[in-house]
């Protein structure tokens, strides 16, 4: 920091000597490297890269103590007034909280060592990327220092964004469970949707009201949910609300059985390996198979001509249905609950028996037909939108003004002499025409009007003008006497004078009253 000072009171910061308590992570580099880099492969490639790059920095003792007048003391003689660090103290809490639970019901969980130093043990951190490095090289440098158990995995997530701005609850930028549930009500499945299609996996990605919208009518209610509906309701209508008997199979029938057989394995694998996202994709995709078979086979045509047919059509449908209430159930567990409610699936039944196609005996009677998803409406969405519209608009205003509270001038310059001042040759030109530079989402061209013929100036202000056209017919101040210089492929010949705002934004300066282009400023 050069000359760093208090922002309130202006006055310098004085440094002052102090002593910490040091982890030595230095002296767990090798071991860190070969239990990551060698062991540990598989682990998400964004989670591998970052630890990678810490190691391949060099790792240095990292400081455990702070001066502060929260936390938790120091427990060591002559660390009175020293707490430790919040990431040093925070993992210490999961072991603290595993013994206290297991205090508190020992017939329950057992001792708390199990947990914590079994070899049985697997565990798994669950965790967002900016607590990988605590994760993955700061707690396991702890752990094995005492001969604790090892993470075996840390599948963690990188950040989901808001409609293309970063989550945050202090400003409110956040979709709050309790409004969403008033707002969407008994659409707890959709958000659970819609967060695992998205997740940020390996990568930043973003959630959108328009894509929660597409998401829930073009695949859970298409999809999905006219899958089942109409399985559903044609066993209603040609078959008293009965499993049909299933007749013989033809080789569609057979090959469609094919396609679904493997769901349970690669659906364990996937999410086993902390595949999530692609474990819900495989899921929808058994919906795609009954979708397919219902439309080429066309039961309410075939009941016209064929009945045992149609029979055998819709057994293979309602089997599958009853396999995607078991495949759909880690993910959206409300609404296959409703589907097993509606096909009144036997409640022994669970995730060993999916892939069977015998899940529902013939004549058995099914339950209650109703929606499974239904489709959102445009004016739910926009309401949506709207409120974060306004909540952005607040924050906008609460930066400001909190912006204009805390303004300080910033330290004059060293003094200068009126020589030196008079080399700079500011003028006045007129604004004939702004607009962005390609390419640019930084840079302005301004063309000017300077009395002199005219002249084009670039100037770094655009995130201050959204809409440059409200600059043109403006009388601006610039200096003429620099020398030309090319950004962009475009020569700039001077530099426009800004004065810069209490919330960073950049105003260009202008005259009183209109004067001749070509003024001169002193």
């Amino acid at each position: 920091m050069i000359n760093p000072y208090n922002a309130e009171t202006g006055n310098a910061l004085a440094k002052k000597e102090t002593k910490h308590w040091y982890l030595p992570l230095d002296q767990y580099q090798a071991w860190l490297e070969n239990w990551i880099l060698n062991n540990h492969k598989e682990w998400r490639p964004n989670v591998y890269g970052q630890c990678k790059s810490w190691l391949d920095g060099g790792l240095r003792p990292r400081a455990v103590t702070r001066d502060l007048d929260w936390g938790i003391p120091v427990p060591v003689e002559g660390a009175e007034g020293k707490v430790l660090y919040v990431w040093f103290d925070a993992p210490i809490g999961y072991i603290s909280n595993t013994k206290e639970l297991c205090d508190a019901q020992p017939e329950k969980y057992g001792k708390w060592e199990k947990w914590w130093k079994q070899e049985d043990t697997r565990m798994i951190h669950f965790i967002g990327k900016d607590n990988i490095v605590f994760h993955c090289i700061v707690f396991p440098a702890m752990l094995k220092a005492q001969g604790y158990n090892l993470p075996d995995n840390v599948p963690s997530n990188e950040f989901l964004n808001l409609e293309g701005d970063k989550i945050s609850t202090s400003r409110n930028w956040a979709v709050w469970l309790n409004e969403y549930l008033d707002d969407f009500p008994g659409k707890q499945d959709v958000l659970r949707y819609v967060l695992t299609a998205n997740a940020p996996e390996t990568k930043d990605n973003d959630f959108t009201w328009s894509d929660f919208q597409a998401r829930n009518n073009n695949e859970l209610v298409a999809i999905y949910g006219n899958f089942v509906n109409r399985a559903l309701v044609l066993t209603n209508k040609y078959f008293e609300g009965k499993v049909p008997a299933c007749g013989e199979l033809t080789d569609y029938d057979k090959a469609t059985i094919e396609e679904f057989k493997n769901v349970k394995a690669t659906l364990e694998d996937l999410i086993n390996n902390f595949r999530f996202r692609d474990a819900l994709k495989e899921a929808m995709n058994l919906a795609r198979i009954g979708n397919k078979y219902l439309a080429d086979t066309e039961p309410w045509k075939l009941a016209k001509t064929d009945i045992d047919r149609t029979a055998t059509v819709l057994h293979m449908a309602l089997q599958i249905a009853a396999n995607l209430a078991i495949a759909f159930e880690p993910f959206l567990p409300f609404s296959s609950g409703k589907l097993k409610s509606m096909l009144r699936l036997n409640e022994t039944i669970g995730w060993e028996d999916l892939g069977r196609i015998d899940l529902l005996p013939a004549g058995a009677a099914l339950g209650e037909v109703s929606l499974l998803f239904e489709k959102i409406e445009d004016s739910a969405i926009q309401a949506q939108l709207d409120r974060l519209a306004r909540i952005k608009k607040e924050n906008e205003e609460a930066a400001k003004a909190e912006a204009l509270k805390n303004w300080r001038p910033e330290p004059i310059k060293e003094a200068m002499t009126i020589d030196e001042f008079d080399k700079t040759d500011i003028r006045v030109a007129t604004v004939l025409e702004c607009s962005n530079v390609k390419k640019s989402d930084r840079l302005l061209q301004f063309k000017l009007d300077d009395g002199m013929g005219g002249r084009t100036i670039l100037s770094g202000i655009a995130q201050s003008y959204p809409d440059p056209s409200v600059l043109v017919g403006k009388q601006v101040l610039f200096i003429a006497n620099f020398p030309p210089r090319k950004m962009m492929g475009i020569e700039s010949q001077g530099m426009i004078l800004s004065a810069v705002d209490a919330d960073g934004k950049l105003v260009v300066t202008t005259v009183s009253a209109p004067v001749k282009n070509g003024s001169a400023v002193g």
